[in-house]
């Protein structure tokens, strides 16, 4: 394939098979979503023994997301969204967050989880501006090139590419960090890039071994970075204030109390110049 090659790992467990649990559906149930199977509940059971705040943490999420969208479309005027790994469709998706703010907005969610393209696709049936590809972030030239984005994402104008709570889904062996770079290589000056990812820093490490045993017998590892490793994601951009921060704290819509411990770090930034493509 063009693009990264596909580094050295474990490979993921494709498919559809309820008695495995899976990422998507572990991050729904921790949602208090319907789309998830006795596997995924027990899986996230053992997740909230381990860490008693990932409920909490994963809701702060998602409402995150909803911040960062309403704030791109609407006051950034980005029409574009391209988000990577997005997970089953829940209460305020990308889409109806942006074309709320936008009604000409595209968007385009990636993600090669069978479960969730199937969700999509059902949800997305007669959306003309809004489609779900098959495309695996391990291989970003790939997935930028795709017709499928290529039919809705214009990369010579400026999009916002969402990476939320993806990335701690790809170990170290995959080189994050790089195929991130790729992406914001791609992407046209005036770009944002929204990242959140989980975070261990507040964890002891038994509670970080925990949680990790939890994503080994699931569709995809987990794996936990300091405050450091993930503000290299943001190489090369301006952050957004309040920069990267506890995730209820970017930007909040109410008054909220910060939770004693960081689950999730969250930050947007933006691309202020030109930069060249990579190559395969």
């Amino acid at each position: 394939m063009n693009g990264l090659e596909f580094p050295a790992g474990r490979p993921r467990r494709l498919g559809f098979d309820t008695g495995v649990p899976n990422v998507a559906r572990i991050y729904d149930a921790l949602l208090g979503g319907k789309d998830n199977y006795a596997a995924d509940r027990e899986a996230a059971e053992e997740l909230l023994k381990a860490v008693p705040g990932a409920m909490a943490a994963a809701r702060e999420n998602r409402a995150f997301l909803g911040r960062a969208v309403r704030f791109l479309a609407g006051e950034a005027g980005i029409r574009q969204f391209l988000d990577i790994g997005t997970g089953l469709p829940t209460l305020g998706n990308v889409h109806e967050i942006a074309q709320a703010a936008n009604p000409a907005a595209r968007v385009v969610y990636a993600d090669y989880d069978p479960v969730v393209l199937l969700h999509a696709n059902v949800l997305l049936a007669k959306a003309v501006t809004v489609a779900a590809v098959d495309a695996d972030l391990r291989y970003p030239r790939d997935l930028l090139t795709s017709p499928a984005v290529r039919a809705l994402i214009d990369f010579d104008e400026p999009v916002a590419v969402l990476l939320v709570a993806v990335l701690h889904f790809l170990e170290d062996s995959d080189d994050p960090w790089k195929i991130v770079d790729c992406i914001k290589d791609h992407m046209a000056p005036g770009s944002y890039l929204v990242v959140s990812h989980v975070t261990g820093d507040d964890l002891p490490p038994d509670a970080r071994q925990q949680a990790r045993e939890v994503y080994e017998n699931a569709s995809a590892p987990g794996v936990t970075r300091a405050y450091d490793d993930i503000a290299r994601f943001f190489d090369g951009l301006v952050m957004l204030a309040p920069g990267l921060v506890n995730v209820p704290t970017w930007r909040p819509d109410r008054i909220t109390r910060t939770p004693h411990e960081t689950l999730f770090y969250a930050g947007v930034g933006r691309k202020p110049d030109s930069t060249a493509e990579c190559q395969p």
